[in-house]
């Protein structure tokens, strides 16, 4: 079955929004996504920076070890504490919106500060999709989606896109301008552009498709 992704912009309507504590947003369609937001859920010490602007959390997520002594004292009822290490606060994030029956995830804030992080958070969408969660994540140049085999994807004429491969054998799309392959090399797939408000990417294992904002 080919899947179909649209345009994430200004209507789209998350079930939930996650906030990394990465750089914290400044485009406008992270910052709106996240401002109307039906449920929002910070990764530890995002939320200092959260409360600070003027915002309220619905849920704190994570080891608490970079969360403000302050706002863990006045939001302690809704903090919710998983010590482990063996997995990420983003991570620890996503597996409490599944928990509560958020699906559909929008992810702002995984960027930024430090690249190992930035690098690790933009890998682990596709252990979010193999969790059959459909998130992407939003910064403020574009968008990352994880995608499994053959996909459609809306966008604009000469929109710049990404293809980074990570278990795919074959690998080609159409109404981009290069050619692609199953390329073996991250670098390899970026700098690309689509020719149409549509393309199509045939593939058969996993992948991560950067669009970069409108």
């Amino acid at each position: 079955m080919k899947m179909k992704y649209p345009i994430i912009d200004k209507t789209y309507k998350p079930d939930a929004v996650i906030l990394g504590n990465g750089n914290f947003p400044n485009a406008d369609l992270p910052l709106h996504l996240l401002k109307h937001a039906p449920y929002t859920v910070c990764c530890d010490g995002a939320a200092d920076e959260f409360i600070a602007r003027g915002y309220t959390p619905d849920a704190i997520v994570g080891d608490c070890d970079s969360l403000s002594e302050e706002n863990k004292l006045k939001y302690s009822a809704i903090i919710h504490i998983e010590h482990e290490q063996e997995d990420n606060d983003q991570t620890k994030a996503i597996r409490f919106c599944k928990a509560h029956g958020f699906k559909n995830i929008v992810i702002v804030g995984a960027t930024g500060k430090r690249e190992d992080h930035t690098l690790g958070n933009i890998s682990l969408l596709l252990r979010y999709m193999q969790m059959d969660m459909n998130v992407a994540a939003i910064t403020d140049y574009g968008t990352f989606t994880p995608v499994h085999g053959t996909a459609k994807f809306e966008s604009k004429k000469g929109q710049q896109i990404s293809i980074f491969n990570f278990t795919c054998t074959n690998l080609t799309a159409n109404n981009v301008v290069y050619p692609t392959r199953a390329f073996n090399s991250w670098w390899q797939g970026t700098l690309n552009e689509s020719k149409s408000d549509t393309f199509n990417i045939e593939a058969d294992g996993d992948y991560i498709v950067f669009m970069n904002a409108l």
